[in-house]
This record gives C-alpha cells, sequence and structure tokens, in this order.
C-alpha cells in the first residue's frame, strides 16, 4: 500500500470524528468510483467511528462531572445516574440501539464513562456496535452510486456534481430510516406504517368505481370525517346526556373570547382546570387542561380558531370503541376496543424526571414529547414512590400506550353504543372516546362518558399493542377499510355524494399546514 494510499485513508478514519455518516456515505462512492477498496475503506471508517466513542466514554470518564455543563452535554447529573445503570443492566439495547436512534449516542456514552460500571462490556458492545453499522452506512453510498452518479458522468463537471447530490440524498434516507424504531413498528412513520393499507385502499377504489366513496360512510358528518371535521358539530348531534358538557368558543377578538370563556364558565358552573382543543384539532393536537386565567389568555393567545371547552372527566379509564352498522342492518355493532393507558414514571428519589423517562424501555422513545410538555418539571428529582404523570390526552402520539381491549366488550356496552350512535343521524362508522370510572360499570353499559366521535379515517387503535403483531395490525386494518367503502357504497346508492377528490386533496392539504400552529398538547 503506497503512503499516499495510507494517508488517504487515514483522513478518512480522521474525517468520522467531524461527520461519521458523511465520511462513510463519501467513502462508499469512492469505493464504487475505485479510489477505495472495499475493505480498507470499511476499517478505516470502522477505526475513525470506534475511536470517536472511546472519545466520548472518556469525556466522562476522565472529565468527571464537569463535562455536564459543556456545550452539547448539558445534562442533570441524576439523569446520568439513571442512564449509567441503565446501560449496566442492558448494554445491548442500549449501545446496540443508540446506533440507529440519532442524538441519544452523546448522553448515552458520556454517562457510560461517568456512572458506568461494566467497562469492558461497554467496549465490546461499542465495538459490535460499529462493526454492524459501518458496513451499513458505506454500501448505502455504495449501492446509490450508479444510479445517482451515471446520468452525468458525461459532463465534466457532472460527475462531482452528482457526488455531491448522492451525498445529500444518502445522508437524508439514512437519517431517516435511523430515526424509525424498527423493532416496534407502532412508532413508525404512518406513511410507512399505511403504504400496504394504501395499496389495499387503491384496489377498494377500483372494485367499488370511485376514489372517495368511503367519505359516505357517514353522511351525517361533513366528508364523512375524513379530515377537519368540526368537533362541535359532531358533539352536538350526540345525546346530550352521554356527553362530557362542552361548549364553543368561536374565533375572533382574543379580549371577547377570553370574555366569553369568563361568561360561559360563569353561567354554567364550571370551576378549573377546564379542558381546551381546537375545533378541527387531530390526533391530540392542541389539547390543554387550562388551569387559570394566565393558561387561558396563554392558550387563546396561541390558538385562533374555533376552540372547544369541555368539563374534564376524572377517569381515571379510557377507551376507544370502534363502531360500526351497516345502513341496511337494524343493529349496529362494536368493531373493536382499545383500552388506554396514561403514561407516567414513578421517583426513586435519586433521579430526574427525565433520567427516568431516557431510562424507560418505552418512554425514551417518544421522551422529545414529554420533555417539551415538562419543560423546567424535567429536572425535578420526584420523592421514591412518587408517581409523575406524563399525559392526559388519550393519543398515541402524544405518549398514551394503546392495548387490545377486546375483553372489556360485553351485550350489555354493545347495545348502549348502539343506541348512542343510531341517534346520531348519518353516522355508521367511527371511534367514541369515552372516559368512564368502573371498569364493571362500564362493561354493563352504564358509566361511559363521550369526549369525542371521529369519523371516516379512525382507526380501530387496539392495533397499537405491543403485543400484536404487524401483520394482524395490517389485516384488521384492511378489513376496517373494506368495511367503510362498503358502507360508503351503501350510502351511495341511498343518495349520498361523495366528496370529490379535488377537495378532498385540499381538505388533507389545508389541514396539513394548520396542524403544527397548535399549542403544545398535555
Amino acid at each position: 500500500m503506497s503512503l499516499t494510499m495510507v494517508l488517504a485513508l487515514m483522513g478518512v478514519a480522521a474525517s468520522t470524528l467531524v461527520s461519521e455518516d458523511a465520511t462513510a456515505v463519501g467513502a462508499g462512492i469512492a469505493v464504487r468510483d475505485g479510489h477505495l477498496g472495499a475493505w480498507a475503506a470499511l476499517v478505516a471508517c470502522g477505526i475513525g467511528i470506534y475511536v470517536g466513542d472511546l472519545g466520548l466514554w472518556a469525556m466522562g470518564r476522565f472529565g468527571g462531572r464537569r463535562v455536564l455543563a459543556w456545550p452539547g452535554v448539558r445534562m442533570h447529573a441524576g439523569s446520568v445516574e439513571a442512564l449509567g445503570a441503565w446501560i449496566d443492566r442492558r448494554p445491548v439495547t442500549a449501545i446496540l440501539g443508540s446506533r440507529f436512534l440519532p442524538g441519544t449516542r452523546l448522553p448515552l456514552y458520556v454517562a457510560a464513562g461517568l456512572a458506568g460500571t461494566r467497562d469492558v462490556a461497554f467496549f465490546l458492545w461499542a465495538l459490535l456496535a460499529v462493526v454492524l453499522w459501518t458496513p451499513l452506512v458505506v454500501a448505502l453510498g455504495f449501492a446509490l452510486g450508479t444510479a445517482a452518479t451515471g446520468p452525468l458522468s458525461a459532463l465534466t463537471w457532472g460527475g462531482w456534481v452528482a457526488r455531491l447530490l448522492l451525498a445529500v440524498l444518502a445522508l437524508t434516507a439514512l437519517r431517516k430510516a435511523a430515526r424509525i424504531e424498527w423493532r416496534r413498528w407502532e412508532f413508525w412513520p404512518a406513511w410507512l406504517f399505511n403504504l400496504p393499507v394504501a395499496l389495499w385502499g387503491a384496489a377498494l377504489a377500483l372494485r367499488y368505481r370511485s376514489l372517495t366513496v368511503f367519505t359516505c360512510a357517514n353522511p351525517g358528518i361533513e366528508d364523512g370525517g375524513v379530515v377537519g371535521e368540526s368537533k362541535s358539530a359532531i358533539l352536538s348531534r350526540l345525546p346530550q346526556a352521554w356527553v362530557m358538557p362542552w361548549a364553543l368558543v368561536d374565533a375572533g377578538a382574543l379580549q371577547a373570547r377570553l370574555s366569553q370563556v369568563r361568561d360561559l364558565m360563569a353561567m354554567r358552573g364550571w370551576r378549573f382546570p377546564i379542558v381546551a382543543k381546537p375545533d378541527v384539532g387531530q390526533r391530540g393536537t392542541g389539547v390543554r387542561w387550562l388551569k387559570g386565567d394566565d393558561e387561558v389568555r396563554e392558550y387563546f393567545s396561541a390558538e385562533a380558531g374555533r376552540v372547544v371547552l369541555q368539563v374534564p372527566h376524572a377517569g381515571p379509564f379510557e377507551a376507544g370503541v370502534f363502531y360500526i352498522r351497516h345502513p341496511y342492518e337494524r343493529y349496529g355493532r362494536i368493531f373493536s376496543i382499545t383500552d388506554k393507558r396514561f403514561p407516567a414514571v414513578v421517583g426513586d428519589g435519586v433521579s430526574t424526571v427525565e433520567g427516568l423517562i431516557v431510562a424507560h424501555d418505552r418512554y425514551r422513545l417518544q421522551a422529545g414529547v414529554f420533555l417539551a410538555r415538562l419543560g423546567t418539571d424535567r429536572s425535578r428529582v420526584p420523592a421514591a414512590g412518587e408517581r409523575v404523570a406524563l399525559g392526559r390526552a388519550g393519543n398515541h402520539c402524544q405518549g398514551t400506550e394503546f392495548l387490545d381491549g377486546q375483553w372489556l366488550h360485553t351485550p350489555a356496552l354493545e347495545r348502549r353504543i348502539d343506541g348512542i350512535a343510531q341517534q346520531f343521524e348519518g353516522f355508521f362508522f367511527g371511534r367514541f372516546d369515552l372516559r368512564y370510572r368502573n371498569r364493571a360499570a362500564f362493561m354493563a353499559g352504564q358509566d361511559l362518558t363521550v369526549i369525542e366521535l371521529n369519523g371516516v379515517t379512525s382507526e380501530a387503535t387496539h392495533i397499537y399493542d405491543p403485543s400484536g403483531s404487524l401483520l394482524t395490525a395490517w389485516r384488521t386494518l384492511m378489513r376496517q377499510w373494506s368495511l367503510a367503502f362498503a358502507i360508503g357504497a351503501a350510502n351511495r346508492a341511498r343518495g349520498c355524494r361523495p366528496t370529490s377528490f379535488r377537495r378532498l386533496v385540499q381538505l388533507v392539504w389545508t389541514f396539513a399546514r394548520q396542524t403544527p400552529a397548535h399549542p403544545l398538547s398535555d
């Protein structure tokens, strides 16, 4: 091997200390173009990456607690202790997992050096992680090389432009893939999880000769409840005896809306806390428990649209009950029940709330949601045995765990849900979000209160039970959409006119742009 090649490989190894992914992708392109040998590129990248990992460990081991205040680190001592203990207990999950979860390696490896005790285990598992990860990234640059560089290779400058574009493309794909928790499909991005279901929907559209006939599944809800439907319009059509008390605050000037809230609460005898949610919200966005006038002002200053106010239900239980009735059937049925479990951590008297979240096998995957919601409370050290609630909105994307609640299904509960649903003219397909106090009374159809009712695009959310399989989830959703198309077609035959495809696209596009503007959710 020539001196030039040795220096080049040393440069590759050193470059990984600046950007591992960019260097490895570039090495893959160099292998494809014949500038580097495959084994030489892999070894150089692997050595550089492993040295960088050991450097993070050494920061914690030899830098001491003063590194916790360094820019880019900034960790609480309690969090470090919890992370160090977790790495000692579960080195495989912690170290291998951090390779596929961006942003986790620095705190984990520093904590391993500062608070960990199993140094040899850390060195070995970190080495294995590098051995597994490096070929994947180098191979990504190599595999995409031909497709990206071929069309421009004939131009004098085209090869370099193509290589630059390839590097950007490969890094983007790599970062997106690394953010996906492949082992836990319940946390996959919606677009990825629903790909097979979308193909099934296309087949159904061909069968029923309409892309949008499913919007007729609920003629009583605008566009069937695809997206952006009004919560207040739906709640107003349900029997109010079974609905949690609510009121609508219209859009308008801030002071006028604040006065309307005060008048409503005084007139109805409501007391704080009160739940506020956008009238066209989705997946729990913008749902807040408001504890006083200051929080009301803050919320309405951020949320300019119509807002539904609702008295909070003490619970402590919540269920999602998916209901279906064919227009030509006398009675409807329960298709699915989701037993919702709200997230909480239990203090050990040592770790901060943030440390408890990061060390939790499930909650760490949605740590960003919880920590943003907690604010400064993330640094609090709860007492041993103290239970700290992390969320109150019954939405999966807000941190609530969904379990299969089929065991709650009884004939009495089904009769009650059917009786409520049939009082809503034009409703045949959707999910009730219900709160209740006593499980036995709920199963008897006696203790339940409607918080929301979702339309045709709501899911049978029991599929997100961690113990369930991906194939079973896909089969359930395909069956659900088959029923939506069938019910929509039956209502079309009775005179319902499906939403046009153009309007459907406009609805989705408009809602996608507006959703990020909602205030932080509880």
